[in-house]
Formats: C-alpha cells, structure tokens, sequence
C-alpha cells in the first residue's frame, strides 16, 4: 500500500510551485479539473521520492539471521518504478537480487525493501543498480552479490526517440560473481 502523506508545510510550497508550473504551461489553475492538481501532484512525488527519508541498512539489518547456509539465495523479478533525475519520468521494471550468505542471511522481504528504497529517489538505473548491490554487500557481507535491472525507460518513450520496445538492462556484481560461472548460473536461474 502506498502511503498518503500529511499536508505539510513543504507539500504546501510544493503546491504552490506546480500551480505556478501549470500557469506557466498555459493552463489555468482555477478551472475546475486543475483545481486540485497541484496538491495532488506535490503529495504524488511525496510519495515517489520518500526513499530518502528510509535507511536500507537499517531494512536488512532489522531481519538478520544466523544462519550455516552458503548457496545462492535468489529474489527475482521484484517490481519497481522510479523517476529519472534528467527528465522527472518514470522508468519501471524488474530488479533480480542474488547474494551467498556469509554466516547470515536477511528476510527475504528485505530485499524487495531495498529495491523501493533506492527507487523511490530521483535515479539513473545505473547508480540504482549499484546502490542495491553496495547496500547488500556492506550489511550482509556475503560471499558475493549480484543486481540485475531490466527497465522501460518513458523519457525514451515519450519524449526523444520515441522508442518504445526498448529495454535497458543493468548489472552490477561482487564477490564470487566475480566468475563467469557463478554470474551465468544466475542468468540461467532468473531467464523467463
């Protein structure tokens, strides 16, 4: 469930600046379908932006457990959508997460918390990518990590290129995904 964020001073100044955004696009913000628009447009990326207001250590550390298990442990196809810092648009996808526990493992919610945290920021997949990989190395200091993104991208479908089919995939890895072996048997594992 996505949270509905209080009124706040700042959701207010936010109000304020997209009724200015709507005048200065030739609308007028009085009319009746806009009246509303700008309150609901600053809770909007209130909500689409709370990943800095959440720690991602804190998530993986807060279900840590002792645990003699040292095989690949899989979280796959985990929804996602983000904002892309260069044009404020969405980009969505699926994020694959794989990690060897070292002593530890994490709930496996935990993971899927990760991925919203670092989503709900203004991104690039690439950092996103990468900032998941780190977290989940630094907390769990596991045998190796892998982060798979596959990602539609509407700055590339709605603007620009105007393509639309256009998949963009990332990946990130440490550790004993270092080998070509490890990394391919996550591949196998997380293809459709």
């Amino acid at each position: 469930m996505t949270p509905n964020p209080e009124v706040t001073p700042i959701t207010e100044e936010l109000a304020q600046h997209y009724h200015r955004v709507l005048e200065l696009l030739g609308e007028d913000p009085t009319r009746e379908g806009l009246l509303k628009t700008p309150m609901r447009v600053a809770k909007a990326m209130q909500v689409l932006t709370r990943g800095y207001d959440e720690d991602a250590h804190a998530v993986l550390l807060g279900a840590l457990f002792k645990e003699d298990y040292n095989h690949m442990v899989i979280v796959k196809d985990i929804d996602f959508f983000s904002l892309c810092e260069h044009h404020m648009l969405p980009f969505y996808g699926k994020v694959h997460v794989a990690y060897i526990p070292n002593g530890y493992i994490t709930g496996l919610s935990k993971i899927a918390r990760v991925v919203d945290i670092f989503s709900h920021r203004l991104q690039v997949q690439e950092r996103m990518t990468m900032q998941i990989r780190q977290c989940i190395d630094e907390t769990l200091h596991p045998l190796g990590v892998m982060v798979v993104v596959e990602a539609k991208h509407m700055c590339m479908q709605m603007r620009g290129v105007e393509k639309q089919n256009s998949i963009t995939t990332t990946s990130e890895f440490s550790g004993a995904f270092n080998q070509a072996k490890t990394r391919q048997e996550f591949m196998n594992l997380i293809s459709h």
